[in-house]
């Protein structure tokens, strides 16, 4: 096979690498952060003192990494041809279409139930969602309150739930038919990426195990309308370029969150094999969908930039919390180097899989790159909901391999 390993993608390894690396240093060190940059060192009986979750991380990397070395350099014959077996397996257009039906049909089965629980006596943030929604759409709130204000500045995001109220008398339906299509989304997009549907069948099982993904896979006040927007626009570059940027711009106003995402969705054009041509009218429309959303928060009346204060501590506090919001997605914190590092060894004859480091390494690194330029955001779990999306496509990557 042609070699296509180039110097970016070794660079865009070593970044995501190094984001991996500060991840798992926090969970496997809970302190570390805390002592050296937080305002209470002296509490902390040691920075190295070993997390809970440390051995089980350490070992299964170990159990992980000498599989995958003894397959590579093929020591165990007879294991190696099953591993290939399994990597070089396929299934059929109309096998898929009814894998698709049975696993959606039961995770929509099973998570139905939750559709009926009341948010507000779940989620605190709740209250200022119903708030923001009383004074949707035209108004403000009265007494001054940047957060009522923050959440009538995403008016996608409003106008789908004001929408679910209103037709099905119920807020969590649209949330919860998003994250449906967010599931089959990332099997479209693992397809597109990998040529091969049951490498798609793979990214959505590893997905529907996450513990983030089904917490907050109904939940209204922390939707995932903005991740299915993003996914939709990646998946567009390559079907149908001039949808992306219509996509990306219904994240950001759901979710303002995901607007620096722009730069992943940019390497993702470049490593796209698509026309030169195309590429570049993708990175025209989005430099200007940024300059625009520039002038509109600098120049107009925006909440956002009352609430900047930097503060670069912040950054590597913003690891140890990001670090905690794993801490029930086991298979998430065990997998994440070993995949990290497989995708590079995949690389060599894989042209997509540094853009699946580059979208691990963006969605992980931009939460403590925020918390750092504003005190107005912390770190909560379902922000991470990207990020085990294009895990879940990258272990489904080992899966791609095509027959010779």
């Amino acid at each position: 096979m042609q070699k296509t390993r180039t110097t970016i993608s070794k660079i865009t390894f070593l970044i995501t690498l190094v984001v991996v690396l500060m991840t798992l240093a926090a969970i496997i060190f809970p302190a570390l952060y805390h002592h050296s940059f937080g305002n209470y060192p002296d509490k902390l009986e040691s920075q190295f003192e070993i997390g809970h979750q440390a051995y089980l991380i350490i070992c299964g990397n170990i159990v992980i990494f000498a599989i995958g070395f003894a397959y590579y350099k093929n020591k165990i014959p007879f294991i190696g041809t099953k591993i290939d077996q399994i990597r070089q397996f396929e299934i059929s257009k109309k096998i898929s279409v009814i894998i698709l039906i049975i696993i959606l049909g039961t995770y929509v089965g099973f998570s139905t139930p939750e559709l009926f629980l009341d948010e507000r006596e779940q989620w605190a943030d709740y209250i200022i969602l119903e708030e923001a929604l009383e004074y949707w759409p035209g108004g403000e709130s009265k007494i001054p309150n940047p957060y009522i204000d923050e959440q009538l500045d995403r008016h996608v995001r409003l106008v789908l739930l004001d929408a679910s109220v209103k037709i099905f008398q119920n807020i969590k339906i649209l949330p919860f038919l998003a994250s449906i299509l967010v599931v089959f989304f990332t099997y479209l997009l693992t397809v597109q990426l990998t040529g091969k549907r049951f490498a798609g069948i793979i990214s959505m099982l590893v997905l529907l195990q996450s513990h983030i993904f089904l917490t907050f896979d109904t939940i209204a006040v922390y939707e995932n309308f903005w991740v299915l927007f993003y996914i939709i626009s990646l998946y567009a570059v390559r079907k149908k370029w001039i949808l992306s940027p219509f996509f990306y711009i219904l994240s950001v106003f759901t979710k303002a969150y995901v607007a620096p995402f722009f730069i992943m969705t940019l390497y993702f054009t470049y490593r796209s094999e698509i026309k030169t041509k195309k590429k570049y009218f993708v990175f025209a429309s989005y430099l200007g969908i940024i300059l625009i959303a520039f002038l509109i928060i600098f120049f107009g009346k925006s909440v956002y930039t009352d609430v900047i204060e930097i503060e670069y501590s912040r950054f590597f506090l913003g690891f140890a919390d990001t670090a905690m919001q794993f801490r029930y997605d086991i298979l998430f914190t065990i997998m994440l180097l070993p995949v990290t590092v497989g995708l590079y060894i995949l690389s060599k004859n894989n042209p997509n899989t540094d853009v699946i480091h580059s979208l691990l390494a963006g969605t992980i690194i931009f939460s403590p790159i925020l918390i750092m330029f504003t005190y107005f955001y912390e770190i909560l779990p379902y922000r991470f909901v990207p990020t085990l999306v294009f895990f879940s496509i990258g272990v489904a990557m080992f899966f791609s391999k095509k027959p010779k």
